[in-house]
């Protein structure tokens, strides 16, 4: 897969490596054979480390949604539809579309009819849930920043009175949670983004996508989260950017961009199982490689601005929640200034 994400392996770890994952298959298989929760999707029951994190997560969210988020969310997020509210006489300088034809002919006098904002939104969470999302060489793996952040959104959206939907998946969609409200819903969704087992290691935006335009039926507020190391997906990326308010959220790790200077190394692609023995002390090497991610990136944020696609880029260095507020405050400074 081109721009894949690659692991780094040290040469000297990759036996102890190989070892390692040999018993993580055979724990995954004690744990089936004890009752506790497959490797096969959606979760059935909450082990106590999950349920504390899902807890810390719907902690530190709130806290966020509440000193941060709360103003901009509303600002930001305008209501998809209008719905009736009453008729009033006409005025000097309204708008003589909104006439009331049926009433103006009984009153003998013209009427408008008033509209107000539909508030109610739909809030849509695509997470990729690939074998690249467990990367990250600072801070947290990618699917661990993906996962705070997509909490932080719902939290937003449920203390808004909105609904929330979730899509999980890999190269097809291996969860789909229709849109609804509540804490308890919100909970549900963070659970299964931070315990999800995918079945899939690869990634397939477009599958993605082409389901979401055959269920998602309202127009809504769609955040689709990956790292975006695939290809071919624009055709249905440019369809739903028209029907949806379709945000790209990118997780990314620093050396991705850069790599370091760690002597020979065995790159592994994580979704392909591709390995690739590099000399990352080489410069030149180095610098092509940056100079590839860069292209990528430009390409992406191009695509993107010709969709009218908003981005959000979250770092496994930093806080994932940082990069949201920024989207926030300057989706709001260009909806000002467009007043």
């Amino acid at each position: 897969m081109p721009f894949a994400p690659f692991w780094l392996i040290p040469l000297t770890l990759a036996a102890a490596i190989a070892v390692a994952l040999t018993v993580f298959r055979k724990k995954i298989e004690i744990d089936a054979a004890r009752g506790l929760p497959p490797p096969d999707g959606g979760i059935k029951t909450i082990p106590p480390e999950l349920f504390a994190k899902v807890r810390q997560i719907e902690f530190s969210s709130k806290k966020l949604v509440e000193s941060v988020f709360s103003g901009e969310y509303r600002s930001v997020f305008k209501g998809m539809g209008m719905e009736f509210a009453e008729v009033r006489p006409y005025a000097p300088g309204d708008d003589v579309r909104a006439i009331d034809w049926n009433v103006t002919a009984r009153m003998g006098e013209p009427y408008i009819k008033i509209f107000n904002e539909e508030r109610e939104l739909t809030v849509i969470l695509m997470v990729d849930a690939s074998a690249s999302g467990a990367f990250g060489t600072a801070g947290a793996f990618k699917n661990e920043a993906a996962a705070e952040l997509c909490a932080t959104i719902a939290f937003a959206a449920i203390r808004n009175n909105d609904k929330v939907g979730l899509y999980i998946f890999t190269d097809t969609v291996e969860l789909h949670i229709p849109p609804a409200k509540g804490r308890r819903h919100a909970l549900r969704i963070i659970r299964e983004i931070l315990g999800f087992r995918p079945r899939g290691i690869k990634t397939n935006i477009k599958n993605a996508l082409e389901r979401l335009l055959h269920t998602a039926r309202r127009s809504g507020i769609v955040f689709l989260v990956s790292d975006f190391g695939d290809t071919g997906f624009e055709p249905p990326f440019r369809v739903a950017a028209r029907k949806y308010d379709l945000i790209a959220v990118r997780i990314r790790d620093r050396a991705e961009q850069r790599l370091p200077d760690a002597g020979l190394v065995l790159l592994r692609d994580p979704e392909t199982g591709e390995d690739v023995l590099a000399d990352t002390g080489n410069e030149d090497f180095r610098r092509r490689h940056e100079a590839m991610a860069l292209r990528r990136d430009t390409e992406l944020k191009r695509f993107f601005l010709t969709c009218g696609v908003d981005l959000i880029e979250v770092d496994t260095g930093g806080s994932p929640v940082a990069p949201l507020e920024k989207f926030f405050k300057r989706r709001e400074k260009k909806i000002m200034a467009g007043r």
